[in-house]
């Protein structure tokens, strides 16, 4: 098999979901329509959590990064997507390719990580309640983000650094819409045997730590939940843990159902399919189970549509 040079320019054929041109409009209207739902409902998170001063506490601040995770992973997958079936013209460059595949890596662990934090941040609220406001300051809130985001970054780099370092085949053809690392991979002719296991070993760590995390911090939260004489106290414990369990649910489930899938379907094209259960499907629904099961979030995301719509009709003050 003719190989090239890693110092070439390369270009790469990303296929997408199906090479059925009469189903192109249809995947064509509705990844639109995921995407511009994905991008309104996580502005509206953000800008609610930003003016409502009720809202200014650890829990909202960790969900409005979550919240600008998420859009900034779809924009990273759609539109290039889009652009594509548009122009039928599916080519991207090899380096293009790889900071799309460095760019979601960091956004997967990145997500993993605040979804891990949060599960802490309820485990402080509902076990010390007391401490709460010492334990979980800005300044702490702060650095767990930075720190988390810093490591995200670092393991993103590192994979497309190792990457580099491989020489490729001719016939650069991904079977999916987007790029990842384990998919650039497939596409070298040289051994990547160390960069599978460096793949196996970040994800597990940087995705299992925090999935231990979660598990132990709600083992916690019930007991302490049971304890409780209240009845009245029991439901607003749980209340509060319902949306974040539902998301943790939603982005480990559709994670796990797509590695299942890869390891027990040979077929590309329907791993791509599964794929899109975890990089468009879970950012375009976490602002639903946040505003449909939190009634603060409902009320700040009312105030925020009735500013939004006295702006549309010109009336002064209306952010004010």
């Amino acid at each position: 098999m003719e190989v090239k040079n890693k110092s070439v320019v390369l270009d790469i054929f990303l296929r997408g979901l199906t090479d059925d041109t009469e189903l192109q409009p249809f995947i064509f209207g509705f990844f639109l329509c995921m995407y511009l739902i994905t991008i309104f409902g996580n502005l509206l998170i953000i800008l609610a959590i930003n003016c409502d001063s009720h809202l200014h506490t650890p829990m909202y601040f960790f969900l409005c990064h979550l919240s600008f995770n998420d859009m900034y992973l779809i924009n990273i997958t759609v539109p290039n997507m889009l652009w594509n079936i548009q122009t039928q013209d599916h080519r991207i460059t090899f380096a293009g390719c790889l900071s799309q595949g460095c760019f979601v890596a960091v956004c997967v662990i990145f997500e993993s990580f605040l979804l891990g934090i949060m599960a802490y941040d309820r485990y402080i609220a509902i076990c010390f309640p007391l401490r709460y406001t010492v334990l979980m300051n800005p300044c702490f809130c702060v650095i767990l983000v930075l720190i988390t985001l810093f490591i995200s970054i670092v393991n993103g780099l590192l994979h497309s650094l190792m990457v580099l370092h491989l020489t490729f085949c001719t016939d650069l053809e991904i079977l999916h819409f987007f790029c990842e690392i384990a998919q650039i991979l497939k596409l070298t002719c040289s051994d990547s045997l160390i960069n599978n296991i460096l793949i196996f070993a970040t994800a597990s760590i940087f995705a299992g730590v925090p999935l231990l995390g979660i598990i132990l911090s709600y083992f916690h939260i019930i007991s302490t939940v049971l304890k409780m004489p209240s009845s009245e106290g029991k439901y607003k414990a749980f209340s509060t843990c319902g949306s974040h369990l539902s998301v943790v649910s939603l982005f480990y489930g559709t994670g796990f159902g797509v590695y299942i899938t890869s390891n027990v379907i040979d077929a590309p094209q329907k791993i791509a399919v599964a794929s899109v259960m975890y990089s468009v499907v879970p950012p375009m629904l976490n602002p639903f189970v946040y505003s449909l099961k939190n009634g603060d979030m409902k009320e700040a995301l009312k105030k925020v549509l009735v500013r939004l719509s006295s702006v549309m009709y010109d009336e002064p003050g209306a952010w004010l």
